[in-house]
């Protein structure tokens, strides 16, 4: 079925309609990101050391499990005593005597460690602030299975967007002398970059 200059027309401005708040952001994170050295950042960094109570402690060896997971209750009481909230699907791994559990996120990272003989708890957060946060959403890091769907049909919608755009180009280049120039050197312009200056 051919396409009519209506439909294809319909699809850009829909395509492009899901993609202007992304896009946004991917052009502006893409500036923060390739100028990360130039913009300062301070990380805020929060510890905690204790010792969990022996009865949260009592039934619960991680060495039994492949891939550890906190308790409920244990998980409960250091959102409570220290507000360290563990994620439900994060597992931790057993480090000689020591359970660790690594939570990375998109803008900073954390990690917990856990003597099960003494009951000593190490905990250390780093907030590398929203640039870094909105860097990490640009890239997909540590950012969940939702979020990667999300990156895959944002990009499906990119590709709706430029390839109606080239075919109304297309449609349109008869009456705008311009067009191919224009469009040759939109191509051109990165492929000299990556030719002559990137090595």
């Amino acid at each position: 079925m051919a396409l009519s200059f209506g439909s294809v027309r319909q699809w850009h401005w829909i395509s492009s309609a899901l993609c202007l708040v992304g896009m946004l952001l991917f052009a502006m994170t893409g500036i923060t990101l390739n100028h990360a050295a130039q913009i300062p950042a301070q990380p805020r960094v929060i510890s905690h050391e204790g010792t969990v109570p022996s009865a949260l402690m009592q039934g619960w060896d991680a060495r039994a499990e492949a891939t550890p997971q906190l308790p409920h209750q244990l998980a409960e009481w250091l959102t409570s005593e220290y507000r360290i909230r563990i994620p439900r699907d994060h597992r931790g791994e057993w480090d000689g005597g020591e359970f660790y559990l690594a939570m990375p996120r998109p803008g900073g990272d954390a990690w917990l460690s856990l003597d099960l003989e003494t009951g000593d708890l190490l905990y250390e957060s780093t907030d590398r602030g929203w640039v870094a946060y909105f860097n990490d959403l640009h890239k997909g890091r540590d950012t969940g299975s939702v979020w990667r769907w999300f990156l895959d049909v944002f990009a499906l919608a990119c590709v709706v967007f430029c390839l109606t755009g080239f075919w109304l180009l297309w449609q349109q280049s008869s009456r705008r002398i311009s067009t191919w120039p224009v469009t040759a050197l939109g191509l051109l312009v990165p492929l000299v970059i990556a030719l002559v200056f990137i090595h």
